[in-house]
């Protein structure tokens, strides 16, 4: 009963910080902002001693290579947040924005006005990165947030938390605005999927079973980060070299993210050529590869068969899943049938067959030429991104500022009234 009246009390708070926010000057969120990055590189210190606790206890319980990578506070994450704090607080204010006006035949001139969602919940695992992007975003789109981070970054969230509310109570703005839950206690999520008289949307961000538990208990709208099985495909006549460079970067840069690439569809025309050539630069580093039957004998040593299950799986880790497949049209189906709608590529010099998978293939991001490392929110000009939705309502893609605002509809009259 306690734990179940302080999320309440947690969620009322921000509820009523929320009215207070969508009414923030820009320049009072700006401040609010820039004071996050000021303090962020203050107390780098301190940062990176709370992140190290985390870090020794999930080494000691076994963690692999993968999320420890997702969960250091390193000197280059702390200044990607902060960087990240500069150019969303350079970025338009949102709130307010008048868009697509038009006179009706009643004279009424009717537009639409950006708004807040009001109080978001953001539920998410290991990134304690994650804490700085998703409050900035809904400060600078006048909204209050919730946050629950995973009990691995305990310490390094606590840290963050304190850095948000110095930085809110400099600028006047109401502490409540974004609050970082204490508990490690997994009720305490339970209990506050339940307060849509407060809440407004939950966003999870995380593994498979988080989302699907959120999503099973939610009373609220939820907008799902969902899994990224990735694919990138390799066209008749494409260039390999350049697909080879693709395919490196998109697997072996940072293979525990949701962008990494997970599945390469290759088109049988080139397979003999470009399968050995992915065997020596990516086998080298260490990959492993589960493969069709007729790519199996062209990946060498580190290849084994692929099983059904290793096709629309996110490995999150140093293997890739390989299939030859006769055309477009069969790596297309292949897509439909195994992707998770996050990223989607294609290496091809063909223009129209470029601009057909571009249509075609179900993502929030569809690429020609470029590694599927570019979903992210940073990448496409967002500064930030509170997570990737895999979802098509209220949004697809990478959300940033805007999409963490709605609309309204607002109209202009002279006296009309209706007949």
């Amino acid at each position: 009963m306690e734990l179940r009246e302080s999320m309440r009390r947690i969620a009322a708070g921000a509820r009523e910080a929320s009215r207070a926010m969508a009414s923030a000057p820009g320049r009072v969120k700006d401040a609010a902002l820039l004071a996050v990055a000021r303090l962020l590189d203050e107390r780098r210190q301190a940062l990176r001693a709370a992140n190290a606790q985390d870090l020794d206890a999930a080494r000691a319980a076994g963690m692999d290579a993968a999320r420890l990578d997702r969960l250091a506070l390193s000197d280059a994450v702390i200044d990607g947040m902060i960087r990240a704090c500069r150019e969303v607080a350079g970025q338009d204010d949102p709130v307010g924005a008048i868009e697509s006006m038009s006179k009706r035949p009643s004279g009424l001139l009717v537009g639409r006005m950006r708004v807040p969602l009001g109080v978001i919940c953001m539920i998410y695992e290991s990134r304690p990165n994650v804490t700085i992007d998703a409050a900035i975003l809904c400060l600078k789109a006048g909204n209050a947030i919730i946050l629950r981070g995973g009990s691995e970054a305990f310490h390094s969230n606590q840290a963050l938390g304190a850095v948000l509310r110095d930085a809110l109570a400099e600028c006047g703005l109401p502490p409540d605005v974004a609050q970082i839950l204490a508990t490690r206690e997994r009720e305490a999520v339970s209990h506050l999927l339940k307060l849509d008289e407060y809440i407004d949307v939950v966003i999870p961000r995380g593994g498979e079973g988080l989302i699907r538990a959120v999503v099973e208990q939610a009373s609220m709208p939820v907008l799902k980060h969902y899994k990224g099985v990735c694919h990138l495909y390799v066209d008749a006549g494409a260039d390999l070299e350049q697909a080879l460079a693709i395919v490196f970067n998109a697997k072996v840069q940072r293979p525990g993210v949701c962008n990494a690439l997970e599945c390469l569809l290759v088109h049988e025309a080139e397979a003999a050529a470009f399968l050995p050539r992915v065997a020596a630069k990516l086998g080298g580093a260490g990959v492993e590869f589960r493969a069709c039957p007729a790519s199996l004998p062209l990946l060498g040593a580190t290849a084994r068969p692929a099983a059904p299950s290793d096709f629309g799986y996110e490995f999150h880790s140093l293997i890739l899943a390989v299939k030859a497949v006769p055309d477009m049209d069969a790596a297309l189906a292949h897509i439909a049938a195994n992707g998770s709608g996050h990223t989607e590529a294609i290496c091809t010099r063909d223009h129209a067959r470029g601009m057909r998978f571009l249509r075609e293939a179900d993502a929030s991001l569809v690429l020609i030429n470029a590694s599927t490392r570019f979903n992210d929110g940073g990448e496409l000009g967002l500064g930030a991104e509170i997570g990737i939705s895999t979802s098509k309502l209220h949004s697809y893609g990478p959300m940033g500022v805007r999409e963490l605002t709605a609309t309204k509809f607002v109209a202009f009259g002279e006296g009309q009234v209706r007949g």
